[in-house]
């Protein structure tokens, strides 16, 4: 079918190897009926249509970064202004954050201890700096910048910056993976007694924007990893608050054990 090459253990510090990949059938006829939904398939591949529209393209001087070209910049803006009305509708105030940040960050987040392999880093002087994966630590530097009250909660940050992720360059494929994207992401924060509402507002805001694009979605939750920070009491709160929230939005979801992010 194809092949590629694949670092031994997926460390890129590892031989080359190559990987196969293959397929077998019992039948004739089942073989050519897959040909002709991959046949199909590549019709429809994103980076195929980008290339017909020239919507964007990708260069070996910044792999896995993704140039939009004016026409794929203008559905882009669409999109983001789409999104950035979603925002201001669900009660979210939209910030901007810096791309780089001292080493500590990530250590005191946990990012550096779990999450190493996958930040750019840089020496300044003295100094190390990494390039933010997501905007998590950020968000929490500016809602901890200043003595907060239980009244302004929730606060509500949704942050459109660029984030850099380390991937291995054998990974990386079209829009799917990326060392360089920008997501529509934002936190809440809230007490925990505000968890069931405010997950209950998410899944219909989620459920709306999914419908405008006729998008299917399966729903996860993803419960607390071996590696986790905080208390377990809070943890157990939190899942209980996020399981509710599934079962009363009427929609089946599966539990997907020990997938949960580390900070939560």
């Amino acid at each position: 079918m194809k092949n590629s090459s694949s670092y031994w253990l997926g460390n890129n510090k590892n031989v080359s190897l190559q990987r196969v990949n293959a397929v077998s059938f019992y039948t004739v006829d089942e073989l050519k009926k897959t040909l002709e939904l991959i046949s199909e398939q590549e019709k429809r591949d994103h980076r195929h249509i980008a290339t017909q529209q020239e919507l964007f393209m990708f260069s070996d001087y910044s792999p896995g970064s993704c140039f939009f070209l004016p026409d794929g910049a203008h559905i882009y803006n669409k999109l983001l202004s789409f999104i950035r009305d979603q925002y201001s509708l669900n009660g979210f105030s939209e910030v901007i954050t810096p791309n780089l940040f001292n080493l500590q960050l990530w250590k005191t987040s946990g990012h550096y201890k779990n999450y190493k392999e996958n930040l750019f880093l840089i020496k300044n002087d003295k100094e190390i700096l990494g390039l933010k994966p997501m905007n998590c630590p950020a968000h929490c530097l500016m809602y901890n910048y200043k003595v907060r009250s239980y009244k302004e909660l929730p606060i509500r940050f949704a942050d459109f910056g660029a984030l850099h992720r380390n991937e291995v360059t054998g990974a990386l494929s079209g829009l799917t993976r990326v060392r360089r994207f920008q997501q529509d992401d934002a936190h809440i924060f809230c007490t925990d007694d505000q968890i069931l509402n405010e997950i209950m507002t998410q899944l219909k805001m989620l459920d709306y924007i999914y419908g405008v694009f006729n998008f299917k979605y399966k729903l996860l939750l993803s419960t607390r990893p071996d590696k986790y920070l905080g208390k377990i009491e809070l943890w157990n709160k939190a899942e209980n608050s996020l399981k509710q929230a599934l079962t009363n939005f009427g929609k089946e979801f599966e539990i997907n054990e020990g997938d949960g992010a580390f900070y939560g």
